[in-house]
């Protein structure tokens, strides 16, 4: 099931990556992204309080305790990630993000892991790797013709720098150390305790933002501005469900986060069709390729 729980898990971040972008896209809101944190953390937080007092999850300090590095790991990097989003364009961002999931592939040869595999799914792995990779890396080499193109369909312009760039590969930095961490304490703890940690380590994060955002900094929060929030919170606690679970199979570990990382091959086709960045022919041939490697890692599953 790790396969499926993957797949579900790709459409619904992808979701969120869009409605992320949609409600951190203000150049005049610099507080955008821990408003971002403050949505998450209080989707994530009702989620937690519905297993736990509905659903029967167990928890204790000993289970947050034991997930909170991977917990902080996580929210961290998502932090960065609404940052970065402010400054960059979505087909940008998201790949360079992702391509996180290379670097656990990385992290699990060096411990010694892939031994079982057979050669056809090592190459599809580095494919989806590369892939990911190199769709940031088409996107960051567009010449300035065809990006100023692109951001006059979008109504919106971006100057490259090295902030914009910079901040979604602290992300994938940030995040494959989490995907790393989070593969091994999955050994120790239950899925769904786990997971209930989680949410309740990003709800406290949420308040903390709240008490800066509201009372501190006294910011207002508008309803229209607000909402595209809160549904991509929606989608990101709905894929964090299943990624958690397909994380628990830990033999397949590394093959779950290369299918999972390339939810920004489905950002990008969002982001063309919603927010109207234009891509090019070389972005279908990574989008292309991506497909290609997930299908046979979904074969050689089944």
């Amino acid at each position: 099931m790790w396969f499926w729980f993957s797949i579900i898990c790709l459409f619904c971040w992808s979701g969120s990556d869009l409605f992320s972008k949609i409600g951190c896209n203000h150049e005049d809101d610099k507080l955008s992204h821990l408003k971002m944190v403050m949505a998450v953390g209080l989707v994530m937080g009702l989620h937690a309080c519905y297993e736990i007092f509905i659903g029967g999850v167990e928890m204790s300090w000993h289970v947050m305790l034991t997930y909170l590095p991977v917990s902080l790991l996580y929210i961290i990097s998502m932090a960065i990630g609404y940052a970065g989003l402010r400054y960059i364009e979505l087909s940008i961002s998201s790949p360079i993000c992702n391509s996180s999931g290379a670097l656990v592939v990385i992290m699990t040869l060096i411990m010694g892991g892939l031994r079982d595999l057979v050669p056809l799914q090592l190459i599809a792995t580095g494919v989806v790797c590369l892939a990911t990779i190199g769709l940031g890396v088409v996107e960051a080499r567009e010449d300035d013709a065809m990006r100023q193109l692109r951001q006059e369909f979008g109504h919106h312009h971006y100057a490259k720098t090295w902030l914009a760039l910079g901040l979604p590969i602290l992300y994938a930095v940030l995040d494959a150390a989490g995907t790393f961490a989070d593969s091994l304490v999955l050994e120790v703890l239950d899925e769904d305790s786990a997971n209930c940690a989680y949410e309740l380590t990003f709800l406290a994060a949420g308040l903390v933002c709240f008490i800066y955002v509201v009372l501190i900094r006294k910011d207002r929060l508008i309803p229209k501005r607000e909402a595209p929030k809160y549904i991509g919170a929606i989608f990101e606690t709905i894929g964090q469900f299943f990624y958690i679970y397909a994380l628990a199979d830990s033999e397949h570990v590394a093959l779950s986060v290369s299918i999972i990382g390339a939810y920004c091959v489905a950002s990008v086709v969002w982001s063309r069709i919603f927010l109207r960045e234009k891509l090019s022919w070389k972005h279908y041939v990574m989008i292309g390729l991506v497909a290609v490697g997930i299908v046979v890692l979904g074969i050689f599953d089944a």
